[in-house]
């Protein structure tokens, strides 16, 4: 049996990292590289710093805080926000990210998928998916782009189809509904996308409980999980999530 992935995030927004609920009420959680070496010494399996402000503002990724989070991890640290050719992923992942993680570039240009991927291979590329339910649900959702502020129209299992065939490695699935609730992960609209696609889907928004990560591996079939709010807060910490989820028989990779 395949481990399931623990991911910490980090939204970043003016070098700082900052956490709100359904991708408003902002507030400020802490330093960058600070809470990744942290996150990442209790246990997480991997870092996500999201530059969530960057494609908004019109701006590249900052790489400066990249290099400095970089600088602090032992563990696979992926990095979006700002992307929008293969020379500024090639930047991110001079500056020490293991992988990219592009939403509104790809949507805008599909073709980048494929290009980030020929030259630094797919399991370097995440595809995002800000994901919001319609009057159907789940079997309707669309996505989202620039940070939740924009429709796109698309629907998202046929994007998520679209995106490994053009190259995606990996499916960062965010529901917007969910997000900073600590309610439970949409494990419905989890489950279509990863019944979707062959590449692994991390499922995000919503995290509050060990049983909220369990849930979302069952029901939703979720290959990894990514939570922000409950380790910046001292709800949890991957260490101790992990043994909970051990304990309920979800196999985990247990930090020594």
């Amino acid at each position: 049996m395949l481990t399931k992935r623990i991911i910490a995030c980090l939204d970043v927004r003016g070098g700082r990292v900052v956490k709100g609920v359904q991708f408003v009420d902002i507030v400020d959680a802490g330093d960058p590289a600070e809470l990744a070496h942290r996150h990442a010494a209790a246990g997480a399996d991997e870092i996500v710093l999201l530059d969530i402000t960057a494609t908004h503002e019109g701006r590249g990724t900052l790489l400066d805080t990249v290099k400095r989070t970089a600088a602090t991890l032992f563990v696979p640290f992926t990095v979006g926000g700002g992307i929008r050719s293969a020379d500024d992923a090639a930047a991110v992942f001079d500056a020490g990210a293991d992988k990219v993680s592009i939403n509104s570039s790809a949507i805008a240009r599909p073709e980048l998928i494929g290009e980030i991927g020929g030259s630094f291979g797919a399991q370097a590329v995440i595809v995002a998916i800000d994901a919001r339910r319609g009057a159907a649900g789940a079997d309707d959702a669309e996505v989202y782009v620039s940070g939740g502020r924009k429709a796109t129209g698309l629907r998202v299992v046929d994007w998520a189809r679209e995106a490994e065939e053009r190259g995606a490695g990996e499916i960062l699935l965010t529901s917007m509904d969910t997000d900073g609730m600590r309610n439970g992960f949409d494990c419905e609209l989890t489950a279509r996308v990863s019944e979707a696609v062959q590449i692994p889907v991390i499922a995000s928004g919503g995290a509050g409980s060990a049983a909220h990560f369990a849930e979302v591996f069952g029901k939703g079939k979720a290959d990894a999980a990514l939570a922000a709010s409950i380790f910046h807060f001292g709800v949890t910490d991957s260490r101790e999530l992990k043994a909970e989820l051990r304990r309920a028989g979800v196999s985990v990779r247990l930090p020594c």
